[in-house]
């Protein structure tokens, strides 16, 4: 079993940046794909970036591309989604989720694995 802990939510303004934090435990997720989804509220949990173990392959969803950038550090067991120039619509509890396969696949239902979300909010 892998557990997943988010961190680094917060209150921001807009145009501001936030790096999240994800750090898994229970298992190495060395080459296991991450991603980070969001959701609003009365809205369905979207794709916001994923990459492979080796990072050298990456997506991201297309309301954040050019923003924000996923990291990953397979030696400290750990991701982290860099968020810059935050809008209000990137509002939104932050989910991390790694999946068994090695491809950072964009459909929510191949991972595996979640951790239970931080919350971000950008104020105009």
């Amino acid at each position: 079993q892998v557990q997943l802990v988010e961190s680094g939510g917060g209150l921001v303004q807009a145009g501001d940046s936030l790096r999240l934090s994800c750090t898994a435990s229970g298992r190495t997720i060395s080459t296991y794909a991450m991603a980070w989804f969001r959701q609003a509220p009365g809205k369905e949990r979207e794709f916001v970036a994923a990459t492979r173990w080796t990072g050298d392959v990456t997506f991201y969803g297309d309301s954040v591309k050019g923003r924000f950038i996923i990291f990953r550090d397979n030696a400290k067991n750990t991701g982290s989604l860099q968020m810059n120039s935050l809008k209000p619509g990137d509002t939104a509890i932050y989910y991390c989720a790694v999946r068994s396969g090695s491809w950072p696949s964009q459909r929510i239902q191949e991972y595996n694995y979640w951790g239970q979300g931080t919350q971000v909010t950008v104020s105009s």
